[in-house]
């Protein structure tokens, strides 16, 4: 953590760190975790996460993610800050969780977000969110790439997930935010907009969310 503050100190008009304890990285010792990671919270940061519910790489620690996740969002409450959804293989884990601590008035964002227009809408009934879309948008036959097309382009952060999840035509390569106007052109052919309209309200909904 102190080499993403030392960069980010760097860096400081385009790096904006967060601290969270990704789902995947729960174990028996997750507590103990984040005693560190409140260590840091009183340095400038922009959001808590990522955290969530990852259902995919294994369910052996699924109560502890649960609790982790939940413990994460009272965190971002008390600073006041947005949070970053990981949800992977558990979409209805995850609004389970958001909808117990909903009193929180919790905003935030689905990191690559790959789930259907009604799990969107389910997300959008539950308070001020955005979704998160990168490469997998520009990939043959992604379904994403209908369900965008039912979420408002006003609800909508572009994303890159580095070095993952390359958008076409660098699929296979390490990816880089440089690549980001390859999935807004994708988005603005599907949603019938102007590349520039796209980009700013993108970049507008990225700038209000994290207050940046």
């Amino acid at each position: 953590r102190s080499k993403m503050f030392d960069l980010a100190d760097r860096h400081p008009s385009c790096l904006f760190p967060c601290l969270g304890i990704h789902p995947t990285s729960i174990d028996g010792q997750w507590e103990e975790e984040m005693e560190k990671l409140q260590e840091h919270t009183s340095r400038k940061i922009f959001a808590i996460g990522e955290t969530g519910i990852d259902c995919y790489w294994s369910k052996d620690y699924l109560e502890q993610q649960k609790a982790a996740f939940a413990r994460q969002l009272e965190l971002a409450h008390r600073l006041d800050l947005p949070v970053i959804i990981h949800s992977r293989d558990a979409a209805a884990v995850t609004l389970e969780v958001l909808r117990a601590n909903r009193h929180l008035d919790i905003r935030g964002v689905f990191h690559a977000y790959s789930g259907s227009a009604e799990t969107y809408r389910e997300i959008e009934r539950l308070g001020d969110w955005y979704i998160g879309i990168g490469g997998v948008l520009t990939f043959k036959k992604a379904s994403i790439a209908q369900t965008v097309k039912e979420i408002p382009l006003e609800r909508i952060l572009l994303e890159t997930d580095a070095p993952y999840l390359t958008p076409v035509p660098f699929r296979g390569k390490r990816n880089e935010s440089a690549y980001i106007p390859h999935i807004a052109a994708r988005l603005a052919e599907l949603t019938g907009r102007a590349v520039e309209e796209t980009a700013y309200i993108t970049t507008d909904n990225a700038q209000k969310l994290f207050g940046i």
